[in-house]
């Protein structure tokens, strides 16, 4: 009687966890379907076939899903990740810009793996146009435009579309390695000069001395006839013209005083300066007559005499009150 025993010798197994295959690439506008689908060319996310989503469910693999794109034939490779499954069999869609990148054309080879990125925590970008110096607010801008990326590797050139216009950024340095993962991260974003761009020269100007025309008269009517005030036509409401006619008066060079600096000035000080009117001079008169406080003759309501003559006629009308 034979017998074995099928568990001495167990056949090995082995259990692929990583994603690896080649894909004939393609632009978005090359991808077939009545909707328009130009969000793509705004991110950093490609569109694969449904079989690679039935593959990558039976591997052992991190979310959220980052793939490595190598173009084999000029060694370029770049990072990024998945937006749908719906491309045909054997074909992935890329972005322009990153067909760019790989030194891709249409329906070139790339290779498509899976990777596990570190997190993002700094980045440098390279605007590849002074234009970019227009946007009020550019690290605003950009934080906007990066949430339709996934991840960042130094040396791409990436685009973004802000206003109707496309702007060209270089990845010039990503911390802490040179590919990163940008999803749910704090990242400090920083910027380089731009290319080609030159910093304004600045003039300094010497103070300009003062010139003899400035201490002439005559100029000073040149520079206030200028502008005065009410010195137009007027209409009247019977329509008639007669004393509407503009007459200035014109200026005497003697009645213009030019002002002098206060030289006292403190800054937060407020000085009102008046004009008053010189004190007329004293006379030797208004000296005598000057006011001299309780200096006149006093009176009486009533003099002796008087009222040496009403005591008698006082004392009569009591006597005669009393009879």
């Amino acid at each position: 009687m034979f017998s074995f025993n099928m568990f001495d010798h167990p056949m090995p197994r082995t259990f692929q966890n990583r994603f690896s295959t080649q894909y004939r690439c393609y632009s978005v506008s090359m991808l077939a379907g009545p909707n328009d689908r130009s969000d793509v060319e705004k991110g950093g996310k490609i569109i694969m076939p449904p079989s690679a989503l039935d593959q990558l469910s039976r591997l052992n693999i991190t979310y959220p899903m980052l793939f490595k794109l190598t173009n084999k034939n000029s060694d370029r490779m770049t990072h990024c990740g998945v937006l749908e499954f719906v491309a045909d069999e054997g074909i992935c869609y890329l972005p322009h810009w990153m067909m760019q990148n790989l030194l891709l054309e249409e329906g070139g080879l790339v290779q498509v793996e899976s990777v596990n990125l570190m997190v993002a925590t700094y980045s440098k970008f390279q605007p590849q146009s002074p234009d970019f110096l227009d946007i009020t607010n550019p690290k605003a801008v950009l934080e906007n435009a990066l949430r339709n990326f996934a991840c960042l590797t130094t040396g791409d050139v990436v685009a973004i579309n802000y206003n109707e216009k496309i702007y060209e950024l270089r990845v010039m340095e990503t911390k802490p390695d040179k590919a990163v993962s940008i999803i749910e991260c704090d990242m400090n974003v920083d910027f380089d000069a731009p290319l080609g761009y030159k910093e304004p020269e600045r003039c300094y100007k010497a103070p300009e001395e003062p010139t003899d025309e400035e201490g002439d008269p005559n100029t000073w009517t040149e520079m206030d006839m200028r502008f005065r005030a009410f010195t137009g036509s007027g209409n009247r409401l019977d329509g008639k013209k007669k004393g509407i006619e503009p007459s200035p008066v014109p200026i005497d060079p003697s009645d213009i005083k030019r002002g002098i600096p206060n030289y006292e000035y403190k800054v937060g000080r407020i000085t009102f300066i008046r004009n008053s009117r010189p004190l007329p001079r004293k006379t030797t008169e208004d000296e005598d007559s000057e006011f001299i406080a309780f200096s006149g003759i006093n009176k009486a309501l009533l003099s002796f005499d008087h009222i040496v003559m009403v005591l008698p006629m006082v004392s009569m009308l009591k006597a005669h009150q009393k009879n």
